[in-house]
């Protein structure tokens, strides 16, 4: 009796002191996966990575993870012209195997999101603050001009591109006409630098800005 308990807190102890390996391996891991997606200008600003799945090491050495989330405030979208902040921004990628040499990359499936806010947006759509933009319904924009409203359009996109246009003008934009309509469109901007090689999936205007998804498949994560 004495033996097979002490079998069993031998047993125990052992199983502790593997876990405690794998959780301190894949904190490492996490932490340099981070770093490397930085230097390789895959992701703008050091991401939270989160890999998911245990033991992590059985995964290390197949060199397959089955899933890895990214998150954070410091990623940046670009439209070849100008940065602006990708607020909330969140990664899921789906079948992540990695090179023997770590020079290399790849993901089977991939999703994410985050927000751009609409002042950043005006930026990007008009190249100008003389124009804000806020919230204005499902799929909808408000364009307005120090306070004064200047009317509502759309907001949709095709590929990387996002589109704004078909604004019905209103109050101070419908006195101004012809001026209101060279400031808002339609105009047009493409992304060039996602994050993570996924591609844009849609656009939705939401209160706090407008929220881009991404998707991508068989994408070249690094290398």
């Amino acid at each position: 009796m004495r033996g097979g308990l002490k079998l069993i807190i031998g047993l125990a102890v052992l199983l502790g002191l593997l876990v405690g390996a794998d959780r301190i391996a894949v904190g490492v891991a996490q932490d340099e996966a981070a770093d490397r997606l930085v230097s390789t200008g895959v992701i703008s600003g050091r991401p939270t990575v989160s890999i998911d799945g245990f033991p992590f090491l059985t995964q290390a050495v197949a060199g397959r993870f089955d899933s890895v989330r990214l998150s954070g405030e410091g990623v940046t979208v670009s439209d070849g012209r100008e940065k602006v902040p990708l607020r909330s921004f969140s990664m899921r990628l789906s079948g992540v195997e990695v090179g023997g040499d770590l020079r290399s990359a790849t993901v089977h499936s991939g999703s994410g999101s985050g927000v751009v806010a609409y002042s950043d947006v005006a930026q990007l759509v008009s190249g100008t603050d003389r124009i804000e933009l806020s919230y204005g319904g499902p799929g909808k924009v408000k364009a307005s001009v120090g306070g004064m409203p200047l009317g509502q359009g759309d907001v949709h996109s095709k590929g990387d591109t996002i589109t704004a246009d078909g604004f019905q003008l209103a109050g101070l934009g419908a006195l101004l006409n012809g001026t209101a309509n060279g400031l808002l469109g339609p105009h047009s901007f493409t992304l060039t630098d996602l994050p993570g090689g996924l591609s844009l999936e849609s656009v939705t205007p939401q209160q706090d800005g407008l929220k881009l998804t991404f998707q991508g498949s068989d994408v070249k994560l690094i290398g």
